[in-house]
């Protein structure tokens, strides 16, 4: 028996004994999206954490996803492989400035990715992930300003589809990707060039200048959707290369090549998702630790922007607070 297949017996055994599920975003690397018992992008994962009737979950993720998990179920012991799994974007957006910001506009209603800390999402009036966030903005009362952030480049790209005027009506924070930001849109009209009628599928947090070139802009969910449906052979894919691991499992046939980065380093790979191993995931649930805790008092302010979210992707009408109090 392989050591490999050594560890992921041990995993599957220690799920049991400590009836735990799984979760897994689409950037991990294959051998953990097997593993786990639900794989999805943020939307995906926020729902099954609301839905968990498990004692234990373990979020091979960031640790933003798996705060949202505790935030929708607070009495379940939430666990991740390395708690040093950050995201440029939570980095981007720390709480003191962007209170200050929320302070700045205080009729406005702040749509805040779920890239981002569970202490930013308490001052948040709702959230909302690439998949939904056409939805949630067009869910708001007429009139009134959105605040949007941290991901500038899917705020840019929002006001743009949507009509909206930025500095007016969507109101931008300056923050980014890390991994969305390096995609090289001189190297990708190359790339087209080199390969005519391959589909150009990239994230809304890629910048502008690469999206003008994109055929296809979704979310991970949907540019996987794009490769199931569409019958092209190859396609060129502006976003982390994780996903590569379920577009080759629906679609042996087809090839697929991610958009290059500026200069010679293939570094448009997330370094927090990749700091999750095989082994990291056994530890966790061994030990059950690290566990992901928040205080009750941020969990009560920041499921409610995660309420709205879920409310209003099922189709629910919702409330908006009239200004913000904070």
């Amino acid at each position: 028996m392989s050591s490999l297949t050594s560890l992921k017996e041990e995993i599957l055994s220690l799920k049991k004994q400590k009836n735990a599920v799984i979760l897994a975003h689409y950037y991990e690397d294959g051998e953990i999206q097997d593993i786990a018992d639900h794989v999805g992008d943020s939307l995906y994962l926020a729902q099954q954490g609301e839905k968990l009737t498990a004692d234990v979950a373990l979020m091979a993720g960031v640790v933003f996803m798996a705060e949202t998990v505790k935030i929708l179920s607070p009495t379940k012991t939430v666990l991740v492989p390395d708690l040093g799994a950050g995201c440029s974007l939570v980095d981007h957006s720390p709480f003191d400035k962007y209170l200050e910001w929320r302070r700045q506009h205080p009729t406005g209603i702040a749509v805040t990715y779920v890239n981002s800390s569970a202490l930013v999402k308490s001052i948040t009036d709702v959230a909302c992930t690439s998949s939904n966030a056409e939805k949630i903005i067009a869910a708001i009362p007429p009139g009134r300003p959105i605040l949007f952030g941290p991901d500038r480049n899917l705020g840019r790209y929002l006001a743009k589809k949507l009509g909206l005027k930025i500095g007016s009506e969507m109101i931008l924070w300056p923050g980014a990707c890390q991994v969305h930001v390096l995609f090289s849109a001189r190297k990708l009209h190359d790339l087209k060039r080199d390969n005519p009628g391959a589909p150009v599928l990239a994230h809304p947090e890629c910048d502008e200048v690469v999206l003008e070139q994109a055929d296809v802009i979704g979310s991970t969910s949907r540019l996987l959707e794009e490769t199931q449906k569409n019958p092209a052979q190859k396609f060129i894919v502006a976003t982390e290369e994780g996903i590569f691991h379920q577009m080759k499992k629906s679609r042996p046939d087809a090839e697929f090549i991610q958009a290059p980065a500026e200069g010679s380093c293939a570094c448009n790979q997330c370094p927090y998702m990749k700091m999750n191993t095989l082994e990291k995931v056994r530890n966790a649930l061994r030990d059950l630790k690290p566990q992901i805790e928040v205080a009750s008092d941020i969990i009560e302010k920041s499921r409610i922007p995660l309420r709205r979210m879920l409310d209003i992707t099922a189709g629910l009408k919702v409330e908006w607070p009239t200004e913000f109090r904070g």
